[in-house]
Parts: structure tokens; sequence; C-alpha cells
């Protein structure tokens, strides 16, 4: 009879554990609170529209096509994976529309349009970050962090200054580029890594390999794919996936998890658990104050990536002048991003972001209908009233109608917005958040919540809250990690 794992949550983390798990030998069962798998990855339809809920930038391909091909599979197994060219459309202070090129060579005639002599410093700045890229994500990631010792290597100890870990990314891009705009497109795959630019490690510059020099992509049918695909790795393997199976309460039993309690009245038990769900709340609201490895005040201290406020909208006309990624650059960059980190506020004039997925992908909106999914990030926390949801949804579409010319709110036939309160209903986010904790200095590696219980000997973590941290590709490497770990502890 082998071991037996139950994995709570079935996001992309928790998948990845599972199926990795499974792979070794282990019998899993995946326990989902939700009707459907994914996490925040989820799908919803309406009215003939078809809405990716969560994630819409498919980066890090190298990472995905890993983990299909440590199962035997390919990424065109279960996807047709198009690169998007141009990679993204950022509307600058002007409200000018300039495509990001796909093509290197066209992407650094737009830095020398812009700065002479940036497109050599461009080079040079994502040869760097290629090394970083190289480390960081086929060496650091992979690690458990229990121990500062699992760094004692040669290689990441010869490069820990090339890494630039403790060079800030505002300094760091100012080496290379001094026109606003460019610094703006070199420092924004970090606006959803939780802190400013000063307080952001130049490590994090990998983003920009994995941004320019990797490309962007787009699984035809949608992001939801991902999970589909991940989901039938699992089961092959022999995971089972209960679908409305929330979990409730974890029962302890001389150092170890016993009963898993769900709110339907099902109880579980396994010889191991991965707490892939939100970790606050497992931590703080599944375990018995004597098992939890964290207080309640040490979560409160924790410095969290930002929240979302999202609009998935249904247009019944084509729109023009937007690509299928838009970034809405706009406004001060440094304004916004001081009230998401500095003083959480609903922010005065905010960035946004522009997805229209049909413009692409023909199968996620009726014929001659457009696909529309609109987000602004927000400090994590706030109160998010149907009044401020309605404040902002105006806000956007002055802006959308302005620096497009064009009118789209009289042509929306469907509107759904989602934000901080759905969060927390739909996954017990902590404070509402979107993108997990903040990659910050004192929150990288073994300074991050830990993948191992300190109180529970058969209890682990997987996702955004812990090691790598967020976002899809970390995920997919967390559960590869967790995995490695147990077999490593306990086969």
């Amino acid at each position: 009879m082998p071991k037996q794992v139950i994995v709570i949550g079935s996001g992309v983390a928790g998948l990845s554990a599972a199926a990795y798990l499974a792979k070794k030998g282990f019998g899993v069962t995946v326990l989902e609170k939700n009707s459907m798998p994914g996490g925040r990855a989820r799908e919803f339809t309406a009215q003939g529209f078809k809405f990716d809920m969560g994630p819409s930038w498919y980066w890090m391909p190298d990472v995905f096509e890993k983990f299909y091909n440590d199962f035997g599979h390919t990424t065109s197994d279960f996807y047709d994976l198009q690169r998007l060219s141009p990679s993204y459309r950022v509307f600058d202070k002007n409200g000018h529309g300039v495509d990001i090129p796909s093509n290197m060579t066209e992407l650094e005639s737009l830095f020398e349009k812009y700065e002479p002599g940036s497109g050599i410093r461009l080079k040079k700045f994502l040869k760097e970050a290629a090394y970083k890229y190289d480390v960081g994500i086929k060496d650091l990631v992979y690690k458990p962090s229990l121990s500062i010792a699992e760094f004692a290597d040669a290689r990441l100890l010869y490069g820990l200054l090339k890494m630039d870990v403790f060079t800030s990314m505002k300094k760091h891009v100012r080496q290379f580029v001094n026109h606003p705009f460019l610094i703006e497109l070199l420092e924004f795959p970090i606006l959803f890594l939780g802190a400013l630019p000063v307080d952001t490690p130049a490590l994090y510059s990998l983003m920009n390999y994995a941004d320019m020099s990797l490309g962007t992509w787009y699984p035809m049918g949608g992001m939801h794919h991902i999970i589909k695909a991940f989901t039938k790795i699992a089961e092959e393997k022999g995971v089972q996936l209960f679908l409305n199976h929330e979990v409730t309460q974890i029962e302890s039993k001389n150092g170890k998890v016993g009963n898993i309690h769900c709110a339907n009245g099902k109880v579980f038990t396994a010889d191991f658990i991965v707490g892939a769900g939100d970790y606050h709340h497992i931590d703080q609201k599944l375990l018995q104050p004597s098992d939890r490895t964290y207080t309640e005040s040490y979560w409160e201290n924790r410095k969290m990536a930002p929240s979302s406020l999202l609009y998935y909208l249904g247009i019944n006309k084509k729109l023009k002048n937007l690509k299928h990624h838009n970034l809405f650059f706009d406004t001060d960059f440094t304004v916004h991003a001081e009230e998401i980190y500095k003083t959480p506020q609903w922010p005065t004039a905010p960035l946004f972001y522009a997805s229209v997925p049909s413009v692409t992908d023909d199968s996620v909106a009726p014929a001659g209908m457009e696909n529309l999914f609109l987000l602004i990030p927000t400090a994590p926390g706030l109160n998010d009233t149907e009044e401020v949801k309605a404040s902002y949804f105006d806000m956007l579409m002055d802006r959308l109608e302005k620096h497009t010319g064009q009118s789209i709110r009289e042509h929306v036939v469907y509107k759904r917005a989602y934000a901080m309160s759905d969060f927390i209903s739909d996954y017990h986010a902590f404070k509402g958040n979107a993108y997990g904790l903040a990659n910050t200095l004192m929150q990288t590696a073994i300074l991050k919540p830990r993948i191992k219980s300190k109180k529970l000997k058969n209890l682990y973590f997987a996702g955004q809250l812990t090691v790598p941290g967020p976002g899809v590709p970390p995920s997919i490497i967390s559960g590869n990690v967790v995995a490695n770990l147990i077999e490593k502890e306990h086969m």
C-alpha cells in the first residue's frame, strides 16, 4: 500500500505537487474548495464569452515545457502555443500606443529611438539578466530553503554579487537607461512582485529576460487550458480530485496531522499533507493554535504583493487600437506604486492593464465581438464597495475611449467586477491578495514562510506564499520542490 498524500487546493501549485508525488509512487488525493480546479487560474463563460479569471501572461515557456517533459509530454500535446508579436502595447504619458517588439533587433531600435546608445546597453542588461535567469530559475528556485546551507554551492556563492542580490532594481535599471519611458518599461514586470523598485533586489531583472528575450505567449483556447493539461496529467498518474470539498479543520495527534474535515461532512486521513491553498488560512484558521508555525502578528508584518480590481467585459463590436496585451502607463508610475506599497489606499490615478485575448483567439468571444479584461493593481486589504467598483470602471472607460479613439462603454453587453472580497471568498486569500508575498530581500528564499511545518512533521506547503514565490511558473516549481522534499525525507 503506497503512502497516502492529501493536497489541499487544486491551483497550479497543488496540481503540480499532486502530479509529481503520484509519479514518485504516492497515492494522492486533492481536495478542492470550488466546483472547478485551477484556483486563480479558473475560467467562466457568460453570454458566449469565455473569460480567464486570473493569469493572462504566459511567460517562461521553458518552465511549462519542463513540467510536461517530466511526464512524457510536450506543450503541443495539450494546446497550440502562440508567441505574440508585438509582445504588448504600452500607452505612454501622452497616450500614444507604443508596440514592444518580440524581435530583439527591433526592440533595440525602439530603445535607440528614445535614448541614443540604449540599444547596446539593453543588450548588456539582458545578458546579465540571462545569467540571473539561468542560475535563479535552474538552481535557486529548486531549493526548499529550509537552511542557508542549501546555498553553500560554489556556483551560487561565486555568482552572489553577479546576481545583484544587494542592489536595488531602481539603481540597476538606471545604470543602463535614463529616459523615463524606458525606465518604466524595464521596471514594469516588478510592479506585481510586491515592492517599489528601490526595495526590490536587482536579481529580479531576470523577469526582463523572461519578458524581452523568452517572449510573451498565449495558449489558444485560453489560459485555463494549462489547468486542463495539469489535471489530465495528474489523473493519468492516478491522482483523485474531489471538487466542492472545502477543508474546514485539520486535527493533529502526536505531532502529526490527523483527521482532515471538510464542510460537506467528509473526513480524510493521510500520511502526508500538502497545503497548496492560502498558507495564512491553513496556518491560522484550519490548524489548532498549538500546531501553527507562525503567529498572527507574523503574518500582519509580511509585505504583500498587490491585490487587483478586475473587470470582465463582453463588447458587442470589434475594438481598434488595442493589442492582446495593453499597459496604460499614461499616469505617474511612482505615485501609483506608493499608493500600493507605502501608503495603502485606493489609487488616485492608477496605471492599468487591458487584455483583449479575442484579438488572438476567436474562440473566447462571439463572432464580431470582443473579450476585454481590465486590471488595476491595488494595495491588499482595502474595502471594495460597489460604489468603488463603479467609480473605477468609469475612470477606465474614460481613459480607454480617449486613448483609443472609440466608444466602448455603450457597447458593453456583459460586465462582472471582481476584487479583494471575491479573492477572500473564493480562495481565502490573505487580505484579499492576488499575487502572494512581496519579493523583497527580507522575504526571499529562507526568509519566506517555510515549505515545511515546524510543528507537524507530516505537513508541508506549496504555492505563492512560500518558496519560490508568486506567479504561474514559480507555482509549478513549488509543487516540484515540495514533492522532492517529501520523497527525500520519507521514502
